[in-house]
């Protein structure tokens, strides 16, 4: 199985013009290290995107009320649409396709902030908001300390808050237990009962660890918001798209408050199942680009070595002659041309895989933990034994060529040439 002298005839035929070896493997390397690279890039892209969603839930939406755009039933266009405890009970009703119906508002509105203090301390830079537990569904927190809101607060109004990590770092000294202590919002105080943190960071939610978390009934009362809710955040059972639960509640909440059924603007949302699908296809079609610049690549390093293979039968056009002389079959001569063809793709194909791979994991470790939308460039084993069965394949089909013309040479007139 083993023919040494095979062997030491292709270290013979590679060693003989070592700078054109090297310049031929070189094409080969490129193309694979680029195709690594790429392919990698693409993946840590993806990953750092895809990882911004965490543990949220996809198949969710979010709805909140705007202006009408359009006159019905008697009513002007331009009127303010504005949720309420009686929408979620309808909501809870009517919308059997959903699991979870969250509503929420928000002290001064969306991304608004708040002046909290305790004692000396004080920040003006923090998201208060009334939620209620199930939110922890969609959108889950990491507690660090303490426990989350549950339905009890609720029930009770009781003046308790779950706060942020920088909330407490800002309010709190080091190593100081901020539970059961209290702080100060706009006048009102409330019990500290736990501590969040992010369960994965994307820099876009990173403003949660300055948020203060309430039960919702506890924040209208205590500030005067009635039974106004400023959005809902709505999970699909898993037999339903979170687009057509959408549909469903927006139909609901535009009957109750009078809305024209075809007003687009009147209730705004943000669809995370579709916007996630619209991510996922994006990253399809450049998976698909990855591949044919990458093969593309690889492929004019393959014909490169195919050329070289022809200039170098051509050159031992008097060997093969005498080869075939002393009885060399035309198989002897192929399989010989075609595995010299494989080593020389396949080594410089293993010195790029391991070469892209190498600078994929040093990228990786130079990144850390973080990385943001860019996080954790590599790619899995069976993707390197896909990208090394082509290169073998490649050097075949780069021999193939040139060994056929090697294996039609005529012995006569091959020794005849000088």
């Amino acid at each position: 199985m083993f023919d040494l002298d095979r062997w030491q005839e292709i270290y013979h035929v590679l060693s003989k013009n070592v700078l054109r070896t090297i310049l031929t493997a070189f094409g080969v390397f490129w193309g694979m290290f680029m195709l690594v690279i790429l392919m990698g890039s693409g993946n840590g892209l993806q990953t750092g995107v895809m990882g911004s969603f965490g543990s949220f839930a996809t198949n969710s939406f979010f709805m909140w009320g705007q202006s009408t755009s359009m006159p019905y039933q008697g009513f002007r266009k331009g009127q303010q649409v504005v949720f309420t405890n009686g929408d979620t009970e309808a909501l809870k009703r009517e919308l059997t396709s959903a699991v979870v119906i969250a509503p929420k508002r928000q002290l001064g509105g969306y991304r608004s902030s708040s002046y909290v203090t305790r004692g000396k301390n004080s920040g003006n830079s923090f998201g208060v908001s009334g939620d209620v537990p199930e939110i922890m569904t969609i959108s889950p927190k990491k507690i660090t300390a303490g426990r989350w809101i549950n339905n009890k607060d609720l029930e009770d109004k009781r003046k308790v808050a779950v706060i942020g990590s920088r909330v407490r770092d800002v309010l709190f000294e080091t190593n100081e237990n901020p539970i059961g202590e209290y702080i100060n919002i706009s006048g009102i105080y409330f019990m500290v009962i736990g501590v969040h943190d992010l369960e994965f960071t994307s820099g876009h939610n990173e403003r949660d660890l300055e948020s203060i978390i309430t039960p919702l009934t506890t924040f209208q009362r205590a500030f005067n918001q009635g039974e106004r809710v400023g959005w809902y955040s709505i999970m699909a059972k898993p037999e339903f798209t979170a687009g057509e639960v959408e549909k469903e509640a927006r139909a609901i909440l535009k009957k109750r408050h009078n809305i024209h059924p075809e007003d687009p603007r009147a209730i705004g949302g943000w669809n995370a199942d579709t916007e996630f699908q619209k991510i996922s296809g994006l990253f399809s079609a450049i998976n698909v680009l990855v591949w044919i610049v990458g093969i593309g690549t690889l492929l004019a390093g393959i014909i490169g070595v195919s050329n070289i293979m022809l200039i170098v039968v051509k050159e031992r056009t008097k060997e093969i002659g005498i080869r075939k002389a002393i009885g060399a079959t035309p198989f002897t001569i192929v399989s010989q041309i075609i595995l010299e063809a494989i080593i020389l793709t396949g080594i410089a194909g293993y010195l790029g895989l391991s070469a892209g791979v190498a600078l994929l994991d040093l990228v990786n470790s130079m990144m850390g933990e973080g990385g943001g939308m860019f996080r954790n460039p590599t790619i899995d084993l069976q993707t390197a034994l896909i990208f090394l069965s082509i290169i073998v394949f490649s050097g075949g089909l780069a021999g193939i060529i040139p060994s056929t013309r090697a294996a039609a040479v005529n012995p006569i007139i091959a020794l005849r040439s000088e």
